[in-house]
């Protein structure tokens, strides 16, 4: 018998807040292909809202606000430790983030799995993880 509750049907979306919204744009709709599903500019708050649908259907919210504090720079740190996208070939990811300036870290095997992954930052230093899922 499942104890999950039967109103979940999962994450619905992730929201990042960015330091340079226009970078961050650029990284998730231009590099990695991420669809805008709406953008808005809120007067009250100074603060844009970017909803994008990743490719898989996963959803991320993007914030602009005034001088937000810096990210804690520990992947250890409490809180959220990271981003993992799925991908089918590690070489042309990796190859296209180079394309755009982005590096990536050397390849690594999960142990427990034996998949193939590395890391990347987005534009405000979150760690953002390619995980071959073929």
């Amino acid at each position: 018998m499942s104890n999950a509750l039967p109103e979940l049907t999962g994450i619905h979306h992730v929201a990042l807040i960015t330091a340079n919204y226009a970078a961050s744009r650029r990284f998730y709709v231009d590099i990695l292909g991420a669809q805008v599903i709406s953008e808005t500019w809120r007067p009250e708050r100074q603060s844009y809202k970017l909803d994008v649908r990743l490719p898989g259907g996963a959803q991320l919210e993007l914030f602009s606000f005034p001088s937000p504090p810096p990210r804690v720079d520990s992947p250890e740190a409490c809180g959220l430790r990271h981003l993992a996208f799925g991908c089918t070939d590690i070489e042309a990811i990796i190859e296209r983030l180079g394309e755009h300036g982005v590096p990536a870290e050397p390849l690594r095997v999960d142990a427990l799995t034996d998949k193939r992954f590395t890391f990347v930052k987005d534009p405000d230093g979150t760690p953002i993880e390619f995980y071959e899922v073929a």
